[in-house]
């Protein structure tokens, strides 16, 4: 590998704007603002608008709307074609 080529990868906390979530992980992402850690030391901090904890997928919190019926016309257009 050529040398100084590759971006720092180094520890980063992502939080979450929407909800009070924030993960540590490795990133090369990086950024000005700085928090403390659990663990007592500084990192770089990313903020995300949406994560795992505020997603409506992963919340639960998702709901399924049957818009006008669509899914029947849909069955009701392929039933005929099989009759």
């Amino acid at each position: 590998m050529k040398a100084d080529i590759h971006p720092n990868y180094q520890p980063v906390v992502f939080q979450d704007a929407a909800s009070d979530f924030a993960f540590l992980t490795r990133s090369t992402m990086t950024s000005d603002e700085t928090i403390k850690w659990e663990d007592g030391n500084e990192y770089p901090v990313i903020k995300v608008d949406i994560s795992s904890a505020s997603h409506p997928f992963y919340t639960g919190k998702q709901k399924v709307l049957d818009a006008g019926g669509r899914i029947d016309k849909f069955k009701r257009r392929y039933a005929a074609g099989k009759k």
